[in-house]
């Protein structure tokens, strides 16, 4: 299925690509350059849409969908390939920590010399 969506995409890009490079631009003509047929409105006058434009539009919608047919694809993949799935970390039991020995308390002796003894407590 994705095969023949890839396939879609690629014909309707193509497709798309060779319509708008046949259209006539608005501003084609040697006179829109000096002011001339521009009087419609202000990007030109615009009549009703014609087979080309409503060819282009449609090409232009089918292009899209077949894009977003393509991201749901891309994401059916990313899931079943996840980064996360691969790189599990098994669960241990974890072993309480160490007890740490407390450190003996210092006594005035050993602080002769500070000015910490001088200190009232």
């Amino acid at each position: 299925m994705e095969t023949l969506v890839w396939v879609i995409h690629i014909i309707v890009a193509v497709s798309v690509i060779a319509l708008v490079l046949l259209q006539h631009g608005k501003g084609a003509d040697m006179g829109a350059a000096f002011g001339g047929g521009s009087s419609g409105s202000l990007f030109g006058s615009t009549g009703s849409a014609n087979f080309l434009s409503r060819s282009t539009a449609i090409l232009a919608s089918l292009f899209f969908l077949t894009s977003l047919g393509l991201a749901y694809f891309g994401l059916q993949q990313h899931k079943s390939n996840s980064v996360l799935d691969r790189t599990t970390v098994p669960v241990t039991a974890t072993q309480p920590a160490a007890a740490q020995p407390a450190v003996p308390a210092q006594t005035p002796d050993q602080n002769a010399g500070s000015k910490a003894s001088d200190i009232p407590q």
